[in-house]
C-alpha cells in the first residue's frame, strides 16, 4: 500500500486523487488523450456548413428560446450551424430506437445473445440506422433555419440541389465523425465516449449562456440565485442517481470433498436503482415535444402552424405539463424494457440464489417487478421535476428575470453533466484502487 507524505495528507482528498492520476502514465495517457479529442470535437464545432447568413443565424438564436436550448446541448455548434451541429444525438436515437426493438424482433433477440459479438452486430446496425436519421434530422434544422431566413440556395429542385446536399452530407458526416471520437475515447481514454462527447458541447456553452443572460440588469442577484438552485439540484440529482433498494439474496451451492458433498451458504443483495432509466426518459420526451413545433414550422403562412406553435412554445404552460407526464410515463416504460431484458429472477435461479420469503422463478420475478414499480416512482417524479424545474423557477422568482437564463441552463444538461462526472469518476476510482491508491469516493 502506498504510504501518503506530510504534504499529501494536507491536501484535499479529490485534489490528491487527480495528483495521483497524473502520476501514473498509463492514467495519465488516458485523460490527456480524452482532453485531446475533446479539444478536436470543439474545433469542429466551428467548422460552418456552406451557404449561412450569420448575422439572421445570431439574430434568430436571441428571439428563439427553443433553439437557443438545443444550441446549448450542441455546445453552440447549431447556433454557428457547423458540420456538429447535430451532435451525437441522431445516433443516441438510434441507439435507443434499437434497443426498443431487441425484445420484439426474434432475430435481434438472438443477436443479442451471442455475447461479445452479438454486441459488435448490433453496434453497427445502430451506425447504419443513424445516417439516414442523422440525414432526417439535418433537414429538418435546414427547413426550419430557411423558414427564418438564416439561410439561402436550399431545396431539392434545379441549382439548389447541390448546394442542399452538401451541407446534408457536411452535417451528416460531422454527426458520425464525432460517434467515431466518442468511441476512441471509450477505448483509449476514461469514461463514456458520447457522454464525455455530450458534457463536452455542455460545459464549453455555460461561459456564453451566463455572459448572455445573467450579465445584465442585476447580474449578481441572478448568479447567486442560479447559483443556490444549481447546487440544489446538483445534491438531488447525486442522490436519487446513487440511490437504490436492497434486495437482500441467499445462495446454496453443493460441494464435494473428500467424497462427501458439502452445503455452502452466502449472501448477497441486488441493487434496485430508484432512478435505473437515467436520462432516457427526458431525451425521449423531448424528442417528441419538439417534433409538432419543428413540423409546424414548415408552413409558416398557416394559421393552424401558428396555432400549433404556440400551443408547444417553451413559454406556454402546456409545454411543461406535458413534459411533466410524459418524463413520468417514459421513466416507467424504459425501467419496464430493462427489468425484463435483465431477467433477474431467471439468473438468480440458475446461479443457486434466492430472495428469503419468496419461491424462485416467477413469484421472485413478481416480487422484484412490486419493488422496482414502487421505487420507480420516487425516480420518475424527481426526473419530471428536473424536467420541469426552468418553468418552476421563472414562477418562483418572477422578479428576479431568471425565466430565460433558466430555460438556457437546463436542468436536464445539469443532469447530462453530473451524470458523466460520476460515470468518470467511478472509472478513476477503479483504476486507482487498482494501483492501492485512494479515490474520489472515499
Amino acid at each position: 500500500m502506498r504510504q501518503a507524505t506530510a504534504a499529501e495528507a494536507t491536501r484535499p482528498k479529490l485534489l490528491q486523487a487527480v495528483i495521483d492520476s497524473f502520476r501514473q502514465p498509463d492514467l495519465r495517457r488516458k485523460l490527456l488523450f480524452t482532453f485531446g479529442l475533446l479539444v478536436v470535437f470543439r474545433f469542429v464545432a466551428h467548422v460552418p456548413v456552406p451557404g449561412v447568413d450569420f448575422d439572421q443565424l445570431d439574430r434568430i438564436f436571441q428571439n428563439n428560446v427553443l433553439l437557443g436550448t438545443l444550441s446549448l446541448f450542441s455546445g453552440g455548434a447549431l447556433q454557428n450551424l457547423s458540420i456538429a451541429s447535430l451532435g451525437v444525438y441522431p445516433y443516441i436515437t438510434a441507439s435507443i430506437v434499437l434497443q426498443l426493438l431487441v425484445p420484439v424482433i426474434p432475430k435481434l433477440q438472438e443477436i443479442s445473445k451471442e455475447g461479445e459479438q452479438g454486441r459488435l452486430r448490433l453496434n453497427r446496425y445502430t451506425h447504419w440506422l443513424t445516417v439516414p436519421l442523422a440525414f432526417g434530422q439535418g433537414y429538418g434544422q435546414l427547413v426550419l433555419l430557411q423558414n427564418q431566413g438564416a439561410i439561402s440556395n436550399f431545396g431539392f429542385s434545379g441549382p439548389n440541389l447541390l448546394p442542399t446536399l452538401a451541407m446534408l452530407v457536411a452535417m451528416t458526416a460531422g454527426t458520425l465523425f464525432l460517434v467515431w471520437l466518442g468511441e476512441l475515447i471509450t477505448e483509449n481514454g476514461i469514461g463514456n465516449g458520447v457522454s464525455i462527447i455530450i458534457f463536452g458541447g455542455i460545459v464549453a456553452s455555460i461561459p456564453t449562456v451566463v455572459g448572455g443572460s445573467f450579465l445584465s440588469g442585476n447580474p449578481v442577484f441572478r448568479i447567486l440565485t442560479v447559483g443556490g438552485v444549481a447546487v440544489l439540484l446538483v445534491f438531488a440529482i447525486v442522490f436519487f442517481q446513487e440511490a437504490v433498494r436492497r434486495v437482500p439474496v441467499q445462495y446454496s451451492r453443493s460441494l464435494f470433498r473428500g467424497g462427501r458433498m458439502y452445503r455452502q451458504a452466502g449472501s448477497s443483495f441486488i441493487p434496485l436503482r430508484v432512478n435505473s432509466a437515467g436520462m432516457i426518459p427526458l431525451i425521449f420526451a423531448i424528442s417528441i415535444l419538439i417534433l409538432p413545433f419543428t413540423v409546424a414550422s414548415y408552413f409558416p403562412g398557416s394559421s393552424l402552424a401558428n396555432t400549433i406553435r404556440d400551443l408547444f412554445s417553451v413559454t406556454n404552460w402546456l409545454y411543461w405539463a406535458l413534459y411533466f407526464f410524459m418524463v413520468v410515463a417514459f421513466t416507467f416504460f424504459y425501467t419496464m424494457v430493462i427489468f425484463q431484458q435483465q431477467n433477474l429472477a431467471d439468473t438468480l435461479q440458475k446461479q443457486g440464489g434466492f430472495v428469503p420469503g419468496i419461491r424462485p422463478g416467477k413469484p421472485t420475478q413478481d416480487y422484484l417487478l412490486r419493488v422496482i414499480t414502487r421505487i420507480t416512482w420516487a425516480g420518475a417524479v424527481f426526473l419530471g421535476l428536473v424536467a420541469v424545474a426552468p418553468y418552476l423557477i421563472g414562477l418562483l422568482l418572477p422578479g428576479a428575470g431568471l425565466s430565460a437564463g433558466a430555460q438556457a441552463i437546463s436542468s436536464t444538461a445539469l443532469l447530462i453533466v453530473v451524470g458523466v462526472v460520476l460515470d468518470s469518476m467511478r472509472q478513476l476510482e477503479a483504476q486507482l484502487l487498482m494501483r492501492n491508491y485512494e479515490g474520489f469516493l472515499k
